[in-house]
């Protein structure tokens, strides 16, 4: 078995002004010294790093070495997979979107929700409820 972690998971890891700051980091610390699978999409990682240095959403911004430093954590474990596209991706990505009106913010979860397809990856932890439209998925929120 394995499962996907969302960036928003990691954003509110790396917030110590957050809510949710506890319990992400618990949630992480957890998925650092299990056994499964755990699987991170380039989408992810290259969002974390964008939005982490980002003063209009983090009220103190983390460097970009920072932000570089927490993803080499996550990357470096054994059981840590990188997803990305391979040969038949958008007929992936079509099939996860049929039937739905994908547009705006909505457009980068259905790409992560085609990876998470590709790579077979039915779960996925996040705090963000638009993943429920994807029917193949099993959203878990890790944060209460």
């Amino acid at each position: 078995m394995s499962y996907a972690i969302d960036v928003n998971i990691l954003l509110y890891a790396s917030d110590s002004a957050s809510a949710h700051h506890g319990p992400a980091v618990e949630f992480l610390e957890r998925c650092a010294s299990g056994r499964e699978v755990c699987c991170l999409a380039w989408p992810t990682v290259m969002g974390y790093l964008r939005m982490s240095t980002h003063p209009a959403i983090f009220g103190a911004p983390l460097s970009p070495d920072e932000a570089m430093t927490n993803m080499e954590g996550l990357l470096e474990l054994p059981h840590v997979r990188v997803l990305s596209e391979e040969e038949g991706f958008w007929d992936v990505y079509r099939q996860v979107t049929r039937g739905l009106a994908v547009r705006g913010n909505l457009v980068p979860d259905a790409h992560l929700a085609a990876l998470l397809l590709q790579h077979d990856v039915r779960t996925l932890y996040t705090n963000d409820a638009d993943f429920r439209r994807f029917e193949f998925l099993e959203v878990r929120n890790p944060l209460g």
